[in-house]
């Protein structure tokens, strides 16, 4: 027994910890009813005495000044640590929301692996970590369903250093080998391939891990994108245009069609149309700096990513392989972020405009969902970018869920993105926030009511997190493992189960042949 319940009101249980047993803060406990067990977590620890506050001011004074040793009677009686709990769900045969207190003086005890059984694992399951009790990890694998999930987007915030790209790896790991989900993820500092490292590449079904980069290594693709399959709404999050300059590229591109970034850096006239000398100049540098094209001697040269010739194609690609469930990463560790997030816009627009035309025509539901994972998302999801016009990742945040396209978003800021959008991420796994303001952004958007967590989300330790979700039963603590640790878990097991099969065949052989009537 870990404790008794001695007072309190219905979402602040107060629970006098036992003296020899040890309550920590984020802890999961058990509450036996008559009618099922209660589920209880702790958010608070406070000490508890029945000597007066003047007494002790005393006793310490005493031993602090004059080294005088005083022992009290029965010290494990007088001294105590109370713990403050809140209930999260009654478990029966499955588990429903609380709405009953336990019994006065009812024991609290450790949670253990029976009292959980009800999460199962679902049909397309997510791994996301372990059950974590505190600092206890139990043998509890914690599934999302990953097809939900994926399209009511994903929002990952921490504080620098908590772990968020280790989450993010065992995620994409675990979601290679599966056959509903399609993955793109703009990679900015290369890090989930494993160029140099264990990574991605080393998936045993790594021939689903298509990856994009300027300089690839053997088995990557070279990235290269044709200037002619850019459209000015491309730009939208990228630049900000003034209102003249919109104008133009709109014309130009109305005037012109494919070719018309060529155009404008030509400075072609348009018939009707006639732009200030500073608007042309103005986009045709802009032009040149973020696609990296140079103009001189009356002739365009492509140094980088972007292309005259090559890469019609590429987009298309991208797109063909995201709707065959594969995950798709570009590297874009090489580019500014206005390049990125110009790449990420590109395909971005076309899986929208695919999924929204095979809802039309009624094939939505036999294609696997696409998530898009989005590196320091207040970039183009921020309140500020937001305000100065919409952008694909926007409109995907706001209505991709209904055409089976999501966002995994990652950030350290999170009171940067407008509540309408924060709201929208139905899924959120919080690792450890010390900023009070980013920790209050996300308790007030969660599934879950998490206002008496603010303490436990600013101590979790790295690789802890805190998984509040519309498809999860309760706010769920849980440890993310290693992602090395991780990888090489799976891959003895997927080794253990091939060998296994291999083993079995063989066997399977000479008793076949033994069947065989010799004449």
């Amino acid at each position: 027994m870990k404790g008794q319940v001695i007072s309190g009101e219905f979402g602040k249980l107060l629970v006098r910890q036992k003296a020899d047993q040890e309550i920590e803060l984020g802890e999961l406990c058990i509450a036996e009813t008559p009618k099922g067990k209660i589920l209880l977590q702790v958010y608070d620890l406070i000490y508890g005495s029945q000597i007066s506050q003047s007494n002790r001011e005393l006793i310490s004074g005493l031993q602090l000044e004059e080294n005088t040793t005083l022992e009290f009677m029965e010290p494990h009686l007088r001294n105590y640590t109370l713990a403050v709990l809140k209930p999260l769900i009654t478990v029966t045969q499955d588990a429903q929301m609380c709405k009953t207190l336990p019994t006065f003086f009812s024991p609290i005890r450790e949670i253990n692996v029976n009292d959980v059984a009800f999460l199962n694992k679902p049909k397309h399951p997510l791994f996301l970590g372990k059950l974590r009790s505190g600092s206890k990890i139990l043998d509890v694998p914690i599934y999302l369903t990953g097809k939900d999930a994926l399209t009511h987007h994903i929002l990952i915030p921490a504080s620098t250093g908590k772990g968020k790209s280790n989450l993010t790896a065992v995620m994409l790991w675990d979601c290679v080998d599966k056959d509903y989900a399609g993955i793109l993820v703009l990679d900015p500092h290369d890090e989930y391939f494993g160029r140099n490292k264990r990574g991605l590449k080393d998936h045993p079904h790594h021939e689903k891990v298509v990856y994009y980069s300027p300089h690839p290594p053997h088995g990557g693709r070279t990235l290269k994108i044709n200037i002619a399959t850019i459209k000015p709404q491309h730009f939208n999050g990228v630049i900000e245009w003034s209102t003249p300059q919109k104008e133009a590229l709109g014309s130009y591109y109305k005037a012109f069609g494919n070719r018309w970034i060529e155009a404008i850096i030509l400075e072609k006239p348009i018939d009707g149309f006639k732009f200030t000398e500073a608007t042309i100049g103005v986009v045709k540098r802009r032009l040149l700096t973020i696609l990296d094209v140079e103009f001189a001697e009356n002739k365009l040269s492509c140094h980088g990513t972007f292309d005259l010739q090559a890469g019609s194609t590429t987009i298309g690609d991208i797109v063909r392989e995201l709707e065959q469930a594969r995950l798709v990463i570009i590297d874009t560790s090489s580019f500014g972020g206005s390049v990125e997030i110009l790449i990420g816009s590109l395909i971005a627009t076309e899986i929208l405009q695919r999924y929204k035309q095979y809802k039309r025509t009624g094939e939505l539901g036999q294609k696997p969902v696409i998530s898009v994972l989005l590196e320091e998302a207040p970039r183009v999801l921020g309140k500020e970018v937001l305000e100065k016009g919409s952008n694909i990742f926007g409109t995907i945040a706001r209505e991709g869920r209904k055409f089976q396209v999501g966002l995994i978003a990652i950030t350290q800021l999170p009171s940067m993105i407008p509540r309408e959008i924060l709201a929208n991420m139905n899924t959120k796994i919080i690792l450890g926030i010390e900023m009070a303001p980013e920790r209050q952004a996300i308790i007030e958007s969660s599934a879950q009511d998490l206002s008496t967590d603010a303490r436990t989300i600013a101590s979790l330790d790295k690789g802890e997190a805190l998984l509040t979700s519309t498809f999860s039963k309760f706010a769920i603590p849980l440890k993310v493992p290693l992602f090395e640790d991780y990888i090489q878990e799976y891959q003895n097991a997927f080794i253990a189960t091939t060998y296994g099969k291999q083993k079995q065949e063989k066997r399977d052989i000479p008793l076949q042949f033994s069947e065989v009537q010799l004449v």
